[in-house]
């Protein structure tokens, strides 16, 4: 605290800011390994759709798709946090001022663009579940969109 205000210092951080900073700047750090685990699940998927396999097959590289799409955004979003710093967590003005970096604004646009990647396919581009098949249920499908 200053003695004249009776404040706390503004650029001092929290206990539990610090532990979370600490905690993205981690998980980070792992984003180019998760980002290559994505790219090997899309490919294989893929290529399963490709190859005209069939749900039973591709179900399970969907969903590993999804699951890799997931953690790279997560690290992507925790990266974007940790570039931000640890006063970003308690001091929101700092956050939005920090928000317009063009690097902090670099790695936002690329979390959004696997969020976007990611609800993309979770949307349209995997197959029923083989539960479904199997238990003869009729699946709803999207009529195909004429190109533009």
């Amino acid at each position: 605290m200053t003695r004249a205000s009776g404040r706390a210092d503004k650029n001092q951080v929290s206990a539990a800011a610090e532990e979370a900073y600490l905690a993205d700047v981690a998980l980070a750090a792992s984003f180019d390994d998760l980002l290559a685990a994505a790219r090997d699940a899309e490919l294989a998927y893929r290529q399963a759709q490709a190859s005209g396999a069939p749900a039973s097959e591709q179900y399970p590289l969907a969903t590993r798709l999804s699951s890799a799409l997931t953690d790279a955004m997560r690290a992507a979003y925790a990266a974007e946090r940790a570039e931000i710093g640890p006063r970003g967590y308690d001091d929101r003005i700092y956050r939005r001022k920090a928000k317009a970096r063009p690097e902090v604004h670099a790695l936002a646009d690329e979390a959004e663009r696997l969020l976007t990647l990611r609800e993309t396919y979770q949307l349209t581009g995997f197959p029923a579940r083989p539960e479904a098949a199997a238990l003869g249920v009729e699946i709803a499908r999207l009529p195909a969109q004429p190109a533009h």
